[in-house]
């Protein structure tokens, strides 16, 4: 059996749906108030903080799938990730089961250079701190050769259906409501986006694939690396009317922050917005050669036919 905690948001859906069509119909959902993916689902509805029922949620597993959220909220994040995190590897220790680590760029420095696995973790504020922590704490039972495990990890988000990210807030979310759209500080800066499905397929893919564990991998994106300016004349193409935006200054987000309590969580985010941002995942593309990475027009048209159809 495969288990995936964390299963109701975009990559835990994508992820339940891609182990059912190319590895196992066998698949556990964990979550809070879980619910099925698959019609050949079970369910189990656990809160991991609870060390019991963590070491529940993962008995009778050979895989389980970290890829639990939270609000960003740096006060919650502080109080209960790490600890959700240490149940967690402690479950799969007890029911000797691997761990897939589903990961993001939090930890790594907020500039121009490129992002390879090997980059040095210089976390820019107390989201990025815990998600350091958490991290260290996988590499830690890794390297001690006391959990099997494997990490994923992916940059900012794209996609259909429930991705939730800036470039989806600020651009796809603005192009359905006919707004005018709005990026962050920079259009000229190289972007690395990943499709959310792509973040999933590749996810299950390394996690059922005995010799990539013990390792942290880079899951693959469009490596055209379009900045703000260069993706929305494409996303203009796609949509066939110009998609007109602002570059919104840093000092708007400043100020907003004072009000607003999301725009001030989004203030340790923005350097990353200031620089060129290469994600490299040189490592995932010459072990898995015959991955299909969904190129920028794909996941653009994917999108627009989807606001479509459901008007």
């Amino acid at each position: 059996m495969q288990t995936i905690l964390g299963a109701s948001g975009q990559i835990g859906e994508e992820l339940a749906r891609e182990l059912k069509r190319n590895f196992t119909s066998n698949i556990r959902i964990v979550s809070r108030k879980a619910q099925k993916v698959n019609d050949t689902d079970t369910v189990f509805s656990a809160d991991l903080i609870n060390r019991e029922e963590a070491v529940e949620a993962v008995k009778g597993s050979e895989i389980a799938y970290f890829t639990l959220g939270l609000p960003m909220d740096s006060d919650l994040w502080e109080k209960q990730f790490l600890l959700i995190l240490k149940n967690t590897i402690e479950a799969c220790k007890i029911n000797k089961t691997k761990l897939v680590f589903f990961d993001n760029t939090y930890m790594y420095p907020q500039d121009d250079r490129v992002l390879t696995e090997e980059t040095v973790f210089e976390p820019v504020g107390r989201k990025g701190k815990i998600r350091k922590e958490m991290a260290e704490m996988v590499l830690s039972e890794m390297n001690s050769g006391q959990l099997e495990a494997v990490i994923c990890r992916a940059p900012e988000f794209y996609g259909p259906d429930k991705t939730q990210s800036i470039t989806n807030t600020l651009i796809f979310k603005a192009v359905k409501e006919h707004k005018k759209l709005k990026v962050p500080l920079s259009d000229t800066k190289k972007r690395s986006l990943i499709w959310t499905p792509d973040a999933s397929r590749a996810t299950a893919l390394i996690g059922n694939t005995p010799d990539a564990f013990y390792q942290t991998w880079h899951l693959p994106v469009d490596e055209s690396h379009l900045n703000y300016k260069e993706f929305i004349a494409l996303a203009s193409n796609v949509y066939s009317r110009e998609l007109k935006y602002a570059v919104i200054p840093k000092f708007v987000f400043k100020v907003g922050s004072l009000f607003n309590k999301r725009m001030k969580e989004l203030q340790e985010l923005l350097p990353r917005y200031e620089h060129d941002n290469i994600f490299d995942d040189s490592k995932f593309r010459k072990r898995f050669p015959d991955f299909e990475i969904t190129n920028y027009k794909k996941g653009i048209e994917r999108i627009k036919e989807e606001q479509e159809s459901s008007k």
